[in-house]
């Protein structure tokens, strides 16, 4: 076969340090739009992009000529240094040195969309610590709970 061909999908998840509530609502509102570029310009098609103050969760198509550890490396990397320099008080942030990231099924696709838009609702009543214990449990991952926080 002369073409190839791909098409992997994946959630994605990580929260800033210490699960810090620095990305408020007008944050967002910018950073999301950001992802969106960092993801095109990496030749991965983002398909839904979300979160709360405290973590963020990407669905996307990743590119045939990228890794995961490369992806999230790319979008942590550069928006780290984007919010540093557009927000004043921004000097400390940081992202947590890990991520979870978990392949999606295409008929899969439309229920972690609506998971990923629901997520203000879904954060009144978990914790991101309770969800990402809980997204770790339904893939069947294991974990060492000492080595998951930062």
């Amino acid at each position: 076969m002369p073409q190839s061909l791909s098409r992997v999908l994946i959630h994605m998840a990580f929260s800033t340090k210490d699960r810090a509530p620095f990305l408020n609502e007008s944050i967002r509102k910018e950073l999301f739009p950001y992802f969106i570029g960092v993801l095109q310009n990496h030749n991965c098609q983002p398909i839904q992009i979300g979160g709360v103050e405290d973590h963020v969760h990407l669905l996307f198509a990743l590119s045939r000529t990228l890794t995961i550890a490369q992806s999230v490396e790319h979008l942590k990397s550069g928006s780290s240094k984007w919010i540093k320099g557009k927000w004043a008080d921004s000097a400390t942030f940081a992202w947590q040195q890990g991520y979870g990231s978990f392949s999606v099924g295409p008929r899969d696709i439309d229920g972690v969309i609506a998971y990923i838009q629901g997520q203000a609702e879904h954060h009144r009543k978990f914790t991101f610590k309770e969800e990402f214990r809980e997204m770790l449990s339904e893939n069947r991952m294991e974990w060492d709970e000492r080595n998951v926080w930062d």
